[in-house]
């Protein structure tokens, strides 16, 4: 087998496209979150805490210069950084959470016993009532 026919079967497995779909999806969650914390969650928290923009906080480990930029610790970008993976880490809980609930509910429900099962139970029933 040759190995670009190999690597057609790999590709076109429903689970690795699947797992293309979640990825792109994924990303695009990511890019949501983080619009959402540095334009709707850090600036009325700057606001309370006296008009500070946390994009901007870090510490000057250098001044610019005319052939170099500042060189700066942006602890600032950083928070934000930090509330992005929060957010985001509670949101997969939250889906992990339902998600197992609901296994746990299918599990619960007592699978239908095979049909030869059922007849048997027929058969012998009929047979004790035949001896009575």
């Amino acid at each position: 087998m040759s190995m670009m026919k190999e690597f057609k079967e790999f590709a076109m497995r429903g689970n690795l496209l699947d797992m293309a779909v979640g990825i792109i999806i994924g990303v695009a969650f990511g890019k949501i979150i983080s619009s959402f914390v540095s334009d709707v969650i850090m600036p009325p928290i700057g606001f309370l805490l006296g008009g500070v923009d946390f994009s901007h906080l870090g510490i000057t480990l250098r001044q610019a210069t005319e052939t170099a930029p500042a060189v700066m610790l942006k602890y600032g970008v950083f928070i934000n950084t930090v509330i992005d993976f929060l957010i985001i880490a509670f949101a997969i809980f939250l889906l992990v959470r339902v998600v197992n609930s609901l296994r746990k509910k299918q599990e619960a429900a007592p699978a239908a016993p095979p049909k030869q099962e059922v007849l048997l139970e027929e058969i012998r029933d009929l047979l004790k009532a035949g001896q009575r």
